[in-house]
């Protein structure tokens, strides 16, 4: 009799085993399967609806499914290349055609096939447009205007048009916002056009497209940080100030992470920027010297006399200057001086700098 109990519990007790057991496999088994579902769902969507960019492919002749594929994710086209695979087994799709092709981040994966089917080669892009790192809004306005065409001020009028930046704060919210039209703030795009060659395939392509498409490199640019600046709590307006303070100080030689963590140990200790860039950007001239008298131009924009960071971007920054804002060095110097021979010397002490800057530079 007692020995039937102890069986009935053993019998009880396994059960119970089994049904956790059976209940943990099968929780498992739906958690990976809705996973997965959720992983495929993604992987068939575009890799970025907003981002027309053209982005040359070169399918050799030969290629296979698995060539194709694995071309197409290295250039961000597609998310997957593993579920582009199954998608063309599935789908019975074949006759991929060796081809020069122009696609963008934006198409479907039945769009991208169906170019593919084509074999049509790419058409001749007849205008190439480069943007050089650090530079302003006026002169990449200079730039597009000798490349197009357009007049100059016809340019600044578009980039300077309030109607037409909301609706870019619409279709770009990711990077743009209500902090470009700040009344402080000189040019609303100012520091929005990031630092590239584009190319178009019309001579004269209108000056918006030719603004969008800079806009949206910038995204897609600023979009690969978004987990930092997350975390650091920077607006794609605060890093994209401070990139342009690190770009327009850099040289060649110099390391923008060192100039970053100067800047950031201003901040901390409550100093002012005191950066040339932005009392010349103030003063709207190009100088080789700046003099103490520059010094105390009225401008939201000078750091000389005002704390913080200025109301935005000074010019476009390259992507170096964009992770030196967001990965500073761990230094403790509050002062830099850029030699004339191009050297960047890093100071503790307001003592050591000026002895720094009579010793290569003079006194002012």
């Amino acid at each position: 009799m007692q020995y039937n109990q102890f069986f009935q519990k053993d019998v009880q007790i396994v059960r119970k085993v089994v049904f956790i057991v059976c209940t943990v496999m099968l929780i498992g088994f739906i958690t990976i399967l809705a996973g997965s579902y959720l992983y495929i769902k993604s992987a068939l969507k575009p890799v970025n609806p907003k981002d027309r960019t053209a982005v040359h492919v070169s399918i050799p002749i030969g290629s296979s499914v698995n060539d194709i594929a694995a071309t197409l994710e290295k250039k961000h086209l597609i998310k997957s290349a593993t579920v582009f695979r199954y998608y063309v087994k599935f789908k019975n799709h074949a006759d991929f055609q060796a081809g020069e092709y122009e696609l963008n981040r934006a198409m479907s994966l039945e769009d991208i096939i169906a170019t593919l089917k084509t074999g049509k080669v790419m058409e001749k892009m007849k205008l190439k447009i480069t943007i050089p790192e650090g530079k302003q809004l006026t002169q990449i306005a200079e730039i597009i205007a000798k490349k197009t065409g357009y007049k100059q001020e016809d340019v600044m009028k578009q980039l300077n048009d309030r109607q037409y930046i909301q609706q870019l704060i619409q279709k770009y919210p990711t990077v743009l916002s209500k902090d470009i039209l700040n009344q402080n703030i000189r040019y609303p795009l100012e520091g929005y056009l990031f630092p590239a060659t584009y190319s178009f395939k019309e001579k004269k392509p209108p000056i918006s497209t030719i603004i969008e498409a800079m806009i949206a490199k910038t995204a897609e640019i600023v979009a690969k940080y978004e987990g930092e600046m997350k975390e650091k709590e920077f607006t794609p307006h605060r890093l994209l100030t401070m990139a342009s303070l690190i770009e327009e100080e850099a040289t060649e030689k110099v390391q923008r992470k060192k100039i970053a963590s100067v800047f950031y140990n201003r901040l901390r200790v409550g100093m002012p920027l005191q950066t040339d860039p932005t009392v010349l950007y103030a003063l709207g001239k190009h100088k080789e010297r700046v003099y103490y008298e520059d010094l105390k131009v009225n401008s939201p924009y000078n750091t000389y006399i005002h704390k913080g960071l200025p109301p935005g971007p000074i010019a476009n920054a390259g992507e170096m200057s964009i992770q030196a804002a967001l990965q500073p060095a761990q230094t403790d110097y509050l002062y830099f001086l850029a030699t004339p021979a191009g050297e960047v010397i890093f100071t503790k002490t307001l003592e050591e700098h000026n002895r720094e800057k009579e010793k290569h530079i003079g006194k002012q």
